[in-house]
């Protein structure tokens, strides 16, 4: 290396130290304000409610849109995230509760969405992570509702009829599957493990690729991970967080049959979320038994101006041929047209409920 070039590299490097100190001194300034946050609201009797997915939402959307680059916006996102939830676990780390083992897509979101500051609580079953809410013994839930490809998570569906906990958020998340495994080639597999859901969205690949594996349903991609470190032969679809943490190699890259493979996920929480500006509200509701009933239910949407998004139906969990419909519609349920339209909602309708309002997703 030349004098010249050595001198040029010394400036820009001596710049980069000068700025490193100047971050960490705004980090810890900010991190001070954050704590002043939290001793306000314990003054006010508020001490439980440090999080606030509305102000988080506000700040990301702000973060965005003053971004001049180079870094993307979902670099930015990301880092802010981070700050944020290290911030948080200053008063108190957030307990998670997701569908387990550590290694699963659920634990992908959670983390996207909470950061690595908050306290990971893996269940054995989408049931549990409810409960582990529902008894105060986590903070948040985190749980899949829906993929691009698959369509609705019945069970998630199934529970959000009956439990008190509120929507307080979403999560978006890119899915990409790889086939995981110790052997050296595809001809040495004989077995594959994974979610029912995984195998679904790789079925054209298997067809294709190992068409004479067995494949073997698991409870979740994790658990499929180490079953597949474990035996000869054996491979697991599951995403890039199974492969770090069960060490296990990628066979094939991406290997789902739709490239928009995505999972959409939903926070759910003791307390509503505020209005953030750009909300979205979730309900259950059904019709009474008559003729064009269902087309009276939705009516208020369209005369009060609101934009419905998703409109999907399922089984009663308690009446045998009955049928409540999830809907999803833009906007907070304090926004005017929303509380009009609802209330409108709640007089034609034979059951409401509006599971939550929620910021949209900040990717």
């Amino acid at each position: 290396m030349n004098d010249e070039l050595q001198q040029k590299l010394s400036v820009v490097r001596a710049e980069i130290d000068a700025i490193d100190g100047q971050l960490l001194d705004l980090l810890n300034r900010r991190a001070k304000c954050a704590q002043q946050v939290g001793q306000i609201k314990a003054s006010h009797g508020e001490a439980g409610f440090i999080y606030r997915p509305e102000r988080e939402a506000q700040v990301l959307r702000r973060i965005q849109e003053t971004n001049p680059g180079p870094l993307s916006n979902e670099s930015v996102t990301w880092f802010f995230r981070e700050v944020m939830s290290a911030c948080l676990s200053l008063e108190q780390a957030l307990g998670v509760a997701f569908l387990g083992p550590l290694g699963t897509f659920s634990e992908s979101a959670a983390t996207k969405h909470f950061g690595h500051a908050a306290r990971l609580m893996p269940q054995v079953s989408i049931d549990d992570v409810f409960r582990e809410v529902e008894a105060t013994h986590a903070d948040y839930a985190v749980v899949p509702i829906e993929n691009s490809t698959e369509g609705a998570i019945g069970r998630t569906m199934d529970l959000l009829q009956s439990t008190p906990l509120k929507i307080c958020g979403e999560v978006v998340l890119r899915i990409h599957q790889h086939l995981l495994s110790n052997e050296s080639s595809l001809d040495k597999v004989i077995k594959v493990y994974s979610h029912a859901q995984s195998l679904a969205q790789c079925h054209e690949w298997l067809n294709r690729s190992l068409p004479n594996a067995q494949r073997i349903s698991m409870g979740s991609n994790a658990q499929a991970a180490q079953y597949a470190a474990a035996e000869a032969g054996a491979a697991a679809i599951a995403g890039e967080a199974a492969a770090e943490r069960y060490r296990l190699p990628k066979l094939a890259s991406s290997i789902e049959d739709e490239p928009n493979n995505t999972t959409r996920f939903v926070v759910m929480g003791r307390q509503e979320a505020g209005p953030s500006g750009r909300d979205k509200t979730s309900l259950i509701m059904s019709a009474h038994n008559q003729t064009g009933a269902l087309g009276k239910l939705l009516a208020p949407f369209s005369e009060f101006g609101v934009s419905m998004t998703r409109l999907e139906s399922r089984p009663a969990r308690h009446t045998l041929w009955e049928y409540v419909f999830f809907v999803d519609i833009e906007g907070h349920r304090d926004d005017p047209a929303v509380a009009t339209a609802l209330a409108e909602l709640g007089r034609r309708a034979a059951y409401l409920k509006v599971l939550g309002s929620y910021p949209v997703t900040v990717y």
